[in-house]
């Protein structure tokens, strides 16, 4: 996995947080004698459907909530629940195999996600991740709720694109970097309203 630091103000209130998303998007650098920075990193992550029974060999599950301040292909800007943390992140376009996009993630005070998720666009993701560990990997298993009510995708994260692992038996299909399978396009159509054969 490969990092960049970049330095910012502490972010410990809500305008600074809408700055520090100026900031990102811009790309300016803060100086490195700053003592206060955040790491950004290459996500690499391949993405599969589930046909079969995971929830039993689960570790842990979680409920998330999340929406998107900016949904610009490239600089995506997401806002999450998840258990009793925010996060606010922002992830580049993808590489032409859709295994690996740009990341930069910060955990904020929950209460501030609350405001920031009624700023999102319409639409809002409502799912409970599980953890599943196989071999020497954890999937994270996202079973989604309302509209997206009956699509169950899983994920693993890679320290390479050619790292191998072991696949499960309640892996389906591989659908690495299908668009309509990301949560940003899922809020804009939902799988409710999808079709055999349908496109995003």
């Amino acid at each position: 996995m490969t990092f960049r630091l970049f330095y910012f103000e502490k972010i410990s209130t809500f305008p600074n947080i809408l700055c520090s998303i100026l900031l990102i998007l811009d790309k300016q650098k803060y100086k490195q004698t700053h003592p206060t920075y955040y790491l950004m990193a290459n996500e690499i992550e391949r993405k599969f459907l589930v046909n079969g029974d995971y929830k039993s060999l689960a570790i842990k599950s979680e409920r998330i909530i999340q929406g998107y301040l900016s949904l610009v292909p490239g600089r995506t800007v997401r806002v999450r629940i998840r258990g009793e943390k925010g996060f606010l992140t922002i992830k580049g376009i993808g590489n032409e195999s859709g295994t690996t996009r740009f990341e930069w993630e910060k955990e904020i005070a929950v209460e501030d996600a609350k405001s920031l998720l009624k700023l999102c666009e319409p639409g809002i993701i409502s799912k409970t991740r599980f953890l599943v560990p196989v071999d020497q990997h954890t999937f994270e298993v996202d079973e989604f709720y309302d509209d997206n009510e009956g699509l169950t995708v899983a994920e693993i994260e890679l320290k390479s694109e050619g790292e191998t692992f072991e696949k499960p038996n309640w892996l389906g299909e591989e659908v690495t970097g299908e668009i309509k399978y990301f949560n940003a396009v899922l809020m804009k159509n939902p799988f409710k309203n999808w079709t055999e054969g349908s496109e995003k």
